[in-house]
């Protein structure tokens, strides 16, 4: 028996190998698919999806053989991958040189006849073969099954760069879940050890706007007006922030029944309790399946802008909801400042600040809207926006059934 040579690029072989994780898995229907036609149109009771390994050839899918794997020395497999770019064909093992003492042919499962065409990957390493075998002497394949056995073989590869993309995609997604995370842990962080100092300022503020005993004059009165504006701006800069990066917490939660009336006087309660804003809504009692913190945090964001960006007497917000087959449709139209042309495209980008001041004269801080876009589409749904400058605005959005 003549053990296989070792591939001049066996170390380089091995780690990519090792780079698909395909060694000692559970079987899969698609391997299983591909041997069960290689026996079929070969005509041979045995098929194999061979791995060589450093000490053993391992199956991944095995056709008409009840190993899982066989040492090495003995392998077919590992004779074959040192010509990648051939197929191997053993027509009788018994009196060929190289495997005619060999314990796989001279003892169980008795091999006799052995065609393998390796699985080469894009970088060009050989990984193992799809092979067929025959326990008793075999007619030699002709040109057409040679063809076929070369085609599954290129499927095969497929199948193992399809198992290593999703390996590194689940490995992706693990690292950015991971990233989210530390991202939303330092945006806690961070916003509040802002907003204790911010407080501290705040305090001040009011002390030196509200204590007649101060010899402030008309300018250092301005001053401190300016301060004030800009630090509640950075107030809600931060909890800008915290809101985006806490969206994909909010994604998470199940969705569950919603009472769209009850759902509705909730938002009003906590939107127009202190605000002179009419908010009308469909009274039809009408039960949703949805995520209910997320329709939440969308619906206070639109209505929220509809009021902030408002320069009208009574700010009047109208929500509109209907449904189709795999949809939920819901709709928040305001008689607010309204939105140039240009600029609607722009106002779901994160950070994105317009030029349209609300009617204390600030800007939005843009992460509202971004915030609402990406709950909306992660929730399998799209958000668009319909207005026009001084005629109010009406943002749609649909939500997965």
């Amino acid at each position: 028996m003549k053990t296989p040579d070792i591939p001049a690029n066996e170390t380089d072989r091995l780690n990519e190998l090792n780079e698909y994780s395909l060694l000692d898995t559970l079987p899969e229907e698609d391997y299983d698919n591909i041997t069960y036609l290689a026996s079929q149109i070969c005509d041979t009771p045995i098929a194999l999806i061979s791995l060589v390994d450093t000490n053993r050839q391992w199956f991944k899918s095995a056709k008409g053989l009840s190993l899982k794997e066989t040492p090495k020395d003995y392998s077919f497999c590992a004779h074959a991958i040192n010509k990648p770019k051939e197929a191997m064909i053993v027509a009788d093992s018994r009196t060929d040189e190289r495997f005619f003492d060999n314990p796989i042919v001279v003892g169980e499962p008795n091999l006799v006849f052995y065609a393998g065409v390796p699985l080469v990957t894009q970088k060009g390493f050989p990984l193992g073969t799809l092979c067929v075998i025959d326990l008793k002497p075999h007619k030699q394949l002709t040109d057409e099954q040679l063809q076929a056995l070369k085609v599954l073989s290129n499927n095969v590869v497929k199948l193992f760069e399809l198992h290593k993309s999703k390996l590194e995609l689940e490995s992706a997604q693990v690292v950015l879940e991971q990233r989210n995370i530390e991202l939303e842990h330092f945006a806690s962080m961070a916003a509040h050890d802002l907003k204790s100092p911010l407080g501290n300022i705040s305090s001040i503020i009011n002390l030196l706007k509200f204590d007649h005993s101060n010899d402030l004059n008309h300018q250092g009165k301005e001053l401190v007006d300016l301060l004030d504006e800009s630090s509640q701006q950075l107030r809600d800069l931060i909890d800008g922030i915290l809101e985006y990066t806490r969206a994909d917490a909010l994604l998470l939660e199940r969705n569950g029944e919603i009472v769209l009336p009850d759902f509705f006087v909730l938002i009003e309660r906590l939107l127009c309790q202190n605000v002179l804003c009419k908010l009308t809504y469909p009274l039809e009692s009408r039960t949703i399946k949805a995520n209910k913190a997320a329709l939440k945090q969308v619906l206070l964001n639109l209505i929220t802008n509809g009021i902030t960006y408002n320069s009208s007497p009574q700010k009047k917000i109208d929500i509109a909801f209907s449904e189709t087959a795999h949809h939920y449709h819901f709709s928040v139209t305001d008689n607010g400042l309204g939105i140039a042309p240009k600029n609607q495209e722009k106002i779901f980008n994160l950070f994105e600040r317009i030029q349209t001041p609300n009617n204390d004269n600030a800007k939005g801080h843009g992460i509202g809207l971004s915030t609402v876009k990406k709950l909306v589409e992660r929730l399998g749904g799209e958000v668009t926006l319909e207005s026009e400058l001084g005629k109010g605005s009406k943002f749609s959005f649909s939500l997965l059934k």
